[in-house]
């Protein structure tokens, strides 16, 4: 491991959730936490250190083809998901990466199981997919709001210890995909209610935000307690040795992408994709075709623009 590759992964753990401890939010992960990071400027600095790493990660993601990446990314309104994911992603080849919000299930989807829409989503491999709020909705919002199941249609037996079996069996759909080449990296951003406050009053004061806010976001401000319970059960249920949460601290938008950044990058570190090696007949071939193309040079151009530009001696 090299010395920048230590420091991201030392830089990143205060952020894991050991697969099997139990989890209380406002208790063991602060919101406003920034560890040594002590200002916005030096951040920036990170962030675009940050940037280009994944860049150089994802260019040889795709070209090796072998291997997925598939981000999801939970948090309460207002926690900074899309600005996230605009400040993170910024510099990847958009070709390599999608991104996907889950609204409200539709129709089609409610007539599958809970995990079908999901499915349809996951990133092909030489691609990182993102899931901007994810199948984790269903251990969250349901459980705060269990009304929403009576749109699911379960048999009543199905209903029976229906929060641990859900735990469970996204843990094994998670275990599939990771067995199968697919490296999976959950991010909660983790913001406190006096921030998500804040960040309301903003969206409300500043017009070119207006859009952003929604009376249903103040609504759910209500449940907070609830969601701080659902959130901390499903830290302690969902994280596991192959697919891990990591819980960002969110008050400060700069830090949380910086964190952000740094998780991602430290998951393609580890896969560590390599370009492919052309090997000894398929270089032959290139060196024929480039003889051809050299031929069909027009009369005083350089038959190899690279060569002739490349400094004498």
């Amino acid at each position: 491991m090299t010395t920048r590759e230590q420091r991201i992964a030392d830089f990143i753990a205060p952020f894991r959730v050991e697969p099997g401890k139990n989890v209380k939010l406002g208790k063991d992960f602060a919101p406003d936490f920034k560890g040594t990071v002590r200002s916005k400027k030096r951040g920036r600095k990170l962030l675009v250190q940050g940037t280009e790493l994944l860049s150089e990660y994802q260019s040889r993601l795709y070209a090796q083809h072998t291997h997925g990446v598939l981000v999801v990314l939970q948090a309460l309104d207002a926690g900074g998901k899309d600005g996230t994911i605009r400040h993170v992603m910024t510099g990847v080849n958009p070709q390599g990466v999608s991104v996907h919000s889950f609204k409200v299930p539709t129709n089609e989807e409610l007539d599958h199981d809970y995990l079908w829409r999901y499915g349809l989503r996951l990133p092909a491999r030489g691609e990182i997919g993102i899931f901007n709020r994810s199948h984790y909705e269903e251990v969250l919002v349901v459980r705060v709001h269990p009304e929403l199941l009576d749109r699911q249609r379960l048999p009543a037996e199905a209903q029976k210890g229906l929060w641990s079996r859900r735990y469970r069996e996204i843990n094994e759909w998670e275990r599939m995909l990771s067995d199968n080449g697919f490296k999976i990296v959950k991010l909660f951003l983790n913001l406190s209610r006096e921030e998500q406050r804040i960040r309301f009053l903003r969206r409300i004061d500043l017009r070119d935000h207006n859009w952003k806010f929604s009376s249903a976001d103040v609504r759910e401000r209500e449940y907070w307690d609830s969601y701080q319970q659902a959130f901390s059960r499903m830290l302690a249920r969902t994280s596991t040795e192959w697919a891990p949460w990591y819980v960002i601290p969110a008050d400060r938008k700069w830090y949380a992408r910086i964190a952000a950044a740094a998780v991602i990058a430290n998951a393609l570190i580890d896969l560590d994709p390599r370009y492919p090696k052309v090997d000894k007949k398929a270089r032959a071939a290139l060196q024929e075709i480039k003889a051809t193309l050299e031929k069909q040079a027009p009369k005083g151009a350089a038959a190899d623009p690279f060569a002739a530009s490349m400094p004498s001696g």
